[in-house]
């Protein structure tokens, strides 16, 4: 199936890409929805950060380690919108009311704990705390970004597991990120994390085999600490409908260079490393995860 999204202004491409293979030979749907880098100059204007600053919040360059998985048998999905703008590992309606010029509806969430983090569908602020905008932002920009971001990569999203799910029984989505340089990952800190909901999101034996292909790859792997999944594994992992979601954070001290946002000398090992992660993925039998 073709899917065509509705672009998000004159000067911005589609809201997602959707690469898919030849022919698609194993349950599994890859996505990335914080790697998207496309900026607009209306967003840019209304923010009191530069650039760089804003890209910080990014899972930069997250796409890239996986686009090995549709020539393996898998597609894989990608926002163009960066984070900072709309954040799809939210529910679509997680906003602050103080970023916003008069009250909120009453059905918008306004009490989760990431909307108190200044970290909502809109963000407040980036990960260093820094408030992203100059001015408070109207409701209608909010309800833009849902209808012209959000909701369509969830669309494509759904589609894309409802397709492998018909196709084979049963799917896995591996959900891509990256996770900053922070104390709160512990010493020593790990390398990768794989979050499943403490359990609940993706069958153990999948979440297992992930996590011993990458230790004997060298990386220090750690489960469900301190990311157990967001709002896309909790949402779309429900194995008992056939359906698993394991979320991927990869340390980007591995790959890149933090502060400058710039791809590192350790980008060509990871991402080989992550091709002999898909290696193995492409070799297993997938049927036990069927329900």
């Amino acid at each position: 199936m073709d899917m065509q999204p509705r672009p998000i202004g004159l000067d911005a491409p589609p809201p997602f890409r959707v690469v898919r293979p030849a022919r698609q030979t194993m349950p599994l749907v890859f996505a990335s929805p914080h790697s998207g880098t496309h900026y607009s100059a209306d967003f840019l204007a209304e923010a009191r950060l530069d650039p760089v600053a804003l890209r910080r919040s990014e899972d930069s360059f997250v796409d890239e380690l996986f686009a090995a998985a549709p020539s393996l048998g898998a597609p894989l999905l990608a926002a163009t919108f960066p984070r900072v703008f709309c954040d799809v590992n939210r529910e679509p309606w997680e906003l602050d009311p103080a970023m916003f010029d008069g009250p909120l509806p009453a059905w918008v969430n306004t009490a989760s704990p990431r909307v108190g983090a200044g970290l909502g569908t809109i963000a407040r602020v980036v990960a260093t705390g820094e408030p992203v905008y100059r001015h408070k932002l109207a409701f209608a920009q909010a309800e833009a970004r849902v209808r012209d971001c959000w909701q369509p990569y969830h669309a494509a999203l759904a589609a894309l597991i409802e397709e492998t799910r018909a196709a084979f029984g049963t799917c896995l989505l591996v959900d891509c990120h990256s996770m900053p340089t922070h104390p709160v990952q512990g010493s020593p800190p790990a390398d990768i994390v794989l979050g499943d909901a403490h359990g609940t999101s993706c069958a153990p034996r999948a979440t297992r085999l992930v996590e011993e292909t990458l230790s004997a790859l060298g990386y220090r792997v750690r489960r469900n600490d301190p990311y157990a999944g967001g709002y896309v594994t909790r949402h779309y992992g429900a194995p008992r409908e056939g359906v698993h979601a394991l979320q991927v954070e990869i340390a980007r001290r591995l790959y890149m260079d933090e502060a400058r946002v710039q791809r590192g000398a350790g980008m060509a090992r990871l991402a080989r490393d992550v091709g002999r992660l898909l290696d193995v993925l492409t070799d297993t039998d997938w049927s036990f995860l069927r329900p």
